[in-house]
């Protein structure tokens, strides 16, 4: 499954080009901070399987203004090599490989 085009954004992580994408609206349930900000990556020129990284920080467009640290190009470099150690095959179709660094995340309820 491709992403979306729109808000894609490319990073190189060991020679190999990768596009990452932030939701731009919260899912209802991070819109209440009850579940943290997620966000998705795949390999740029073989689309395969997708990355679900889910963070341990809330949406920055959450609906009660609760704040939360941008993402940065080195985090997503830095979740991308975890993912890759953990087995995920970005250039091979199948399900989505979920990565979950929501450990800390403090729900709003």
């Amino acid at each position: 499954m491709a992403l979306v085009k729109k808000g894609l954004r490319l990073i190189t992580v060991d020679d190999t080009t990768y596009r990452w994408r932030l939701r731009g609206r919260p899912t209802y349930d991070q819109g209440l901070v009850w579940s943290p900000l997620t966000y998705a990556v795949e390999h740029a020129e073989t689309p395969g399987t997708t990355l679900v990284i889910t963070t341990n920080q809330p949406h920055p467009s959450n609906w009660f203004g609760t704040q939360g640290s941008p993402i940065l190009p080195a985090q997503v470099a830095d979740s991308i090599r975890t993912a890759l150690a953990a087995g995920w095959t970005p250039e091979n179709p199948g399900s989505p490989f979920h990565l979950d660094q929501s450990a800390g995340f403090v729900s709003s309820h």
